[in-house]
């Protein structure tokens, strides 16, 4: 089975929110972009929320997402995962990003959003205990995922979610 590996986050030294996925999905691989599924609706959420143009070129919408003091990124720099679902990820083959580094040099992270249930239970299981005092300043949320294979939510609850965590900072 492939291994697949996360991108490097995107970021710079505004960050006060981290936006968590698990690992990107194939299409977004193929893309070398976060959420480039036509139908994931995190660019959209963007938009509606931040205004910013899903349209607009990737390079683009990342540069105002950082400007936006918003931060994106995986909680597994790699694992073995046939197909895009979290659900496939092999948890014994999952490699946790370094986030006792990138906490220390983004010192003004204040809140760290779980882009669905996996991220969350991934960095709760393998991050968290190598974090200890890293982690009070702090606040984490788990968010619905804004993942097309997530169709049990609808988008309008969804997007009151997103909307909540991205106006309260």
């Amino acid at each position: 089975m492939s291994r697949v590996h996360s991108f490097p986050p995107v970021a710079d030294e505004r960050a006060e929110i981290l936006i968590l996925g698990s690992m990107p999905g194939k299409v977004s691989l193929q893309a070398s972009q976060y959420y480039a599924h036509p139908r994931n609706l995190f660019w959209h959420f963007m938009d509606e929320i931040l205004g910013i143009p899903r349209e607009a070129p990737y390079a683009e919408r990342c540069e105002v997402l950082k400007a936006n003091g918003v931060a994106l990124w995986d909680t597994l720099q790699s694992c073995a995962r046939p197909g895009s679902l979290d659900a496939n990820i092999e948890d014994a083959t999952a490699v946790p990003n370094d986030f006792k580094a990138f906490l220390s040099t983004h010192p003004n992270i204040r809140l760290i959003g779980f882009n669905g249930a996996k991220a969350e239970s991934v960095f709760t299981k393998m991050v968290v205990p190598a974090l200890d005092r890293s982690l009070q300043r702090i606040s984490l949320q788990r968010l619905p995922s804004t993942s097309p294979a997530n169709a049990s939510i609808p988008r309008d609850v969804k997007l009151a979610e997103w909307r909540t965590l991205l106006s309260d900072f």
